[in-house]
């Protein structure tokens, strides 16, 4: 009995040694290699695995054997994949059983050459995904752990678990998008990628990851996570990479900014995107762009570039709409201002709305006379919608400075920014000249009314009169206006009262106009167009001709006169006359600096005095482009005469030349005449003095003149007076 007991104890040391030596130090065997070599063919029939021996380490609390083979080689046609060590587990159960498996394998590879694991994938399922993956890598490395499971059939579950490092990854797309150093650390089980602690480089710039998510939902897969970057500059070739798409119409020189994106979308097997949500912030520390905007005669210290700083923007994007708010600052001229900006776009349509804040910069608006105190808050309100036809609708257009405003509503422009309807606009404001403005124009059906208490017209006056540009080219309108305006500026000193009438635009132009107005009871201005096929017929009358004539350059110190101007144009190209009656010139230094060179001093000094009287002023014209063709200049008067043509280049060159003759002379030539000459001046005529010619050739600014003496009337001369002084 004692033997037995003892026999018993012994074997059962021997049980606990071998245990334990099993468990702690384990066996070396290759018993089981052909078992994991099955296993590795379940994966793939092609694969090859060399295995040296393998360690076996009991687990006596799970009743199992643990497999473990340091080194082995995965081989695949030409490629290999070296491991660092393969484990699995055998339950006793199955071995007593005789149902001996391998239930599970743990792989741990080396670090892997990316680019090389990639072509050993390939031997296996060359798809088209793995074949680009392989053009663009450039290098990289990869870490993984893989836990395998079998069922009892010997295939692979789906419970199947990869885990791993990839260091130094660098990728080039088509030779544009250039990522470099890409670290991340990734886990994936099934339906499910995980990638954590992402940091790449992306053409020089930096940005990073905490996760990003692949998640399979049916037949679709699900991505979702972040990607931020620290402040960056981009600038030369990159900001036709990363921009051009999006602000294709821009010419954009720097940026600097920062950004924190979250992002969620679906994608199928197609590829095609759904769900897509994205919310940003940035920071635009710094944006300079080229100057796109034609506003230098609103901005008259509008700089080349525009430069956008301290914006900050919040961008989102879900169920394919998108709205951008935003606020900073934004220097177009010499000191910032502030801009606000909300955008949202859905179903082709984008609606907008900007708040721009001027401040110690100045405002322009000619044509109203108009200038902001730079001192005071000058803001600027728009709100509206681009259509995807790209015509425009302005909902309000708005301009507040202290007590001036100006307001538009429901303004609509075509793709080529002509006004093709428009509402209302509503002005009250104090010009430069400190008068104050208040006029409306409305919309009622299918006509516009512009009305008004005062309207300063002066700087109006020479872009629609004086230059005959009577197209307008900002309205793509045909509409018939209705003006009453009960006082009408010209100028700084001649006011019209009870301005009324109508004008009709067609083709962005105006095609008739008929328009009345009184400078006292009994003085008059008058204002016409007629068109007819391509011709177009203006006339103009005033009984007060001041605040008309002092607009040519080169006639000044003008005082009194009645005015009649008659012009007929065929397209671009007119015929014009315009007469003045009974004035007086006071100041005029070209004509003063001919008398004066002449030696006609007294003459001279009328001028510098009184001014010197005219019966009649008669000028006849053409005009093409910026090209004024003067036929003829005819001037007469008690004490001297002008004839005179040549041309003026508009805001260029001015070149006149011409004869001037004091009366005295002119009436002793016409008295030479016989009969003719008694009949017209009688038998006594002054002593008279020569005559001059002269030439007046320059800019406007820079005007030379020169002077000769001459002792006999040219015929035409003669010819021109006698016809007045018959008319007379």
């Amino acid at each position: 009995m004692k033997t037995i007991i003892r026999s018993i104890l012994i074997l059962f040391s021997l049980l606990l040694i071998l245990i334990s030596y099993t468990s702690i130090f384990g066996i070396d065997t290759d018993k089981f290699n052909h078992i994991v070599i099955k296993k590795i063919k379940n994966i793939d029939q092609n694969l090859e695995i060399d295995l040296k021996t393998i360690k076996l380490v009991l687990d006596p609390l799970k009743l199992s054997l643990n497999l473990k083979t340091i080194g082995p080689i995965l081989k695949n046609k030409n490629e290999i994949i070296e491991i660092e060590n393969l484990k699995s587990r055998i339950s006793l159960r199955s071995i007593i059983q005789k149902k001996f498996s391998i239930k599970n394998l743990e792989i741990s590879t080396k670090s892997i050459e990316i680019k090389n694991l990639v072509k050993f994938s390939r031997t296996l399922k060359n798809t088209p995904e793995l074949f680009i993956l392989e053009k663009i890598l450039q290098k990289g490395f990869l870490v993984g752990n893989i836990k395998i499971e079998f069922d009892d059939r010997g295939k692979i579950k789906e419970n199947f678990f990869i885990k791993g490092v990839i260091k130094d990854l660098n990728l080039n797309f088509l030779k544009i998008y250039n990522f470099e150093n890409l670290n991340l650390t990734f886990s994936h089980k099934k339906d499910n990628l995980q990638l954590n602690d992402i940091n790449f480089s992306l053409n020089d710039l930096n940005f990073f990851s905490d996760e990003i998510e692949v998640k399979k939902i049916n037949k679709d897969f699900l991505i979702k996570g972040s990607i931020n970057n620290t402040v960056f500059d981009i600038q030369d070739k990159n900001l036709n990479i990363f921009l051009k798409n999006f602000v294709s119409d821009l010419k954009i020189e720097k940026v600097r900014l920062s950004s924190k994106n979250n992002f969620s979308f679906k994608f199928n097997k197609n590829y095609k995107l759904s769900d897509v949500n994205i919310k940003s912030e940035f920071l635009i520390d710094k944006l300079e762009l080229k100057n796109f905007l034609g506003l230098k005669k609103f901005l008259p210290n509008l700089k080349d570039n525009i430069l956008i700083s301290n914006n900050k923007i919040n961008l989102s994007y879900r169920d394919e709409e998108l709205l951008i708010n935003g606020e900073g600052l934004i220097l177009l001229q010499n000191l910032n201002d502030k801009i606000k900006y909300s955008i949202r776009e859905k179903n082709d349509l984008l609606f907008f709305e900007t708040a721009l804040k001027i401040k110690n910069n100045p405002l322009l608006i000619n044509f109203l006379n108009y200038e902001n105190e730079s001192k005071n808050d000058t803001i600027i309100n728009v709100k509206g919608q681009l259509k995807k036809n790209k015509q425009i609708f302005i909902n309000l257009f708005s301009l507040k400075e202290k007590k001036n405003k100006f307001e538009v509503k429901d303004l609509e422009l075509n793709k080529d920014y002509k006004i093709k309807n428009i509402y209302s606009v509503n002005l009250d404001y104090i010009d430069i000249e400190k008068k104050r403005n208040e006029i409306k124009f409305q919309k009622k059906k299918n006509e516009y009314f512009l009305n008004g208490s005062f309207f300063n017209a002066n700087n109006l006056i020479d872009n629609l009169l004086i230059s005959q540009d009577n197209n307008l080219d900002v309205f793509n309108i045909d509409n018939k206006i209705n003006i009453l305006i009960d006082e009408v500026s010209l100028d700084k000193s001649q006011n019209i009262y009870n301005f009324s009438g109508n004008l009709f635009l067609k083709d962005q132009k105006l095609t008739k106009a008929n328009l009345v107005a009184n400078f006292t009871k009994d003085k008059k201005l008058r204002f016409t167009i007629n068109s007819k096929n391509d011709t177009k017929i203006t006339t103009l009358y005033l009984d007060k001709a001041e605040s008309i004539v002092r607009r040519y350059n080169f006639i000044k110190g003008f005082d009194g006169g009645e005015l009649d101007f008659y012009s007929s144009k065929i397209l671009n190209k007119s015929n014009s006359k315009l007469k003045i009656y009974n004035f007086r010139l006071k100041e005029l230094p070209v004509l003063t600096k001919i008398l004066t060179l002449a030696s006609l001093q007294g003459i001279a000094d009328i001028l510098s005095g009184e001014g010197i009287k005219f019966n009649e002023f008669e000028m006849s014209f053409k005009n093409k482009g910026n090209l004024m063709t003067i036929d003829e200049i005819y001037a007469i008067g008690p004490a001297i005469s002008i004839l005179m043509d040549g041309y003026v280049e508009k805001n260029k060159l001015i070149s006149l030349r011409g004869t001037l003759v004091p009366a005295t002379t002119i009436n002793k030539a016409i008295g030479s005449i016989p009969v003719l000459g008694k009949i017209l001046v009688g038998s006594k005529t002054g002593e008279g003095v020569f005559g001059v010619s002269f030439k007046i050739k320059g800019s406007p600014e820079n005007l030379e003149t020169t002077v000769n003496p001459i002792k006999t009337l040219t015929p035409r001369f003669i010819t021109r007076t006698l016809e007045k002084i018959k008319k007379n």
